[in-house]
């Protein structure tokens, strides 16, 4: 082989070596490339993940907050004066849904009424129980015993005329039920209220959420 020949053959050796090596700088610079535009979809991907997952939460966290208060607790703002003082005007309550209430227990009725809102009693007697009032004393008396009452506002008790005929036996399935500020409430002594159907009562007050602090409704019982 002659000398041009040899040069030739290392020349063309060598351009095939540079256009290879640039060939793999060109393959490793696209590979590089590639892995960065992963990286930054893994990274896209990841926050799109966690932004979903988040959204995910906060609404079933929403839906089932709405569903306990929908179907088991009610928030309950407190109207007028005839729950003295036990309840106040705008006081806010919990409320949850029982399958059957006793004496003593707050509740708040739906039923269709002469002021047309719901109305917030306590449960004086149930089905089958009778009341009669001494309106001379003012003593309440259930099935002949006489209730010891701590949570009414005033010791005496104004006959009104349209209070009804008592003694009065409460219907099977019904909830006599009284305002503790005796003289400012219109309730089951009313013609106007009567007794409550229990299909009618929205659920037991069972603490005071608003003001914040003063969550006890039933305290007088730890006074007893």
């Amino acid at each position: 082989m002659s000398h041009d020949e040899m040069n030739t053959t290392v020349e063309s050796t060598n351009e095939t070596e540079v256009e290879f090596s640039a060939l793999v700088t060109e393959v490793d610079d696209t590979k590089t490339e590639k892995t960065i535009n992963d990286e930054k979809l893994d990274k896209k991907t990841k926050i799109q993940l966690n932004v979903y997952e988040f959204a995910s939460i906060v609404m079933t966290a929403f839906i089932i907050i709405a569903v306990i208060f929908v179907f088991a607790f009610r928030l309950v703002g407190v109207k007028g004066e005839s729950m003295e003082s036990t309840l106040h005007g705008n006081d806010w309550l919990i409320t949850v849904q029982k399958s059957e209430y006793t004496y003593g227990d707050i509740v708040v009725t739906t039923k269709y009424n002469y002021f047309n809102e719901p109305l917030i009693k306590r449960v004086i007697a149930t089905g089958g129980q009778t009341v009669d009032i001494d309106f001379s004393t003012s003593t309440v008396y259930v099935d002949g015993k006489a209730l010891d009452e701590p949570y009414i506002n005033e010791s005496f008790m104004v006959e009104k005329m349209d209070f009804m005929q008592f003694p009065y036996t409460v219907p099977e399935g019904y909830l006599f039920c009284m305002g503790d500020n005796r003289n400012y409430s219109t309730d089951s002594r009313s013609t106007l209220i009567g007794a409550i159907d229990e299909k009618h009562i929205m659920g037991k007050a069972v603490v005071r959420l608003l003001p914040f602090g003063d969550f006890d409704i039933y305290d007088y019982e730890q006074e007893q």
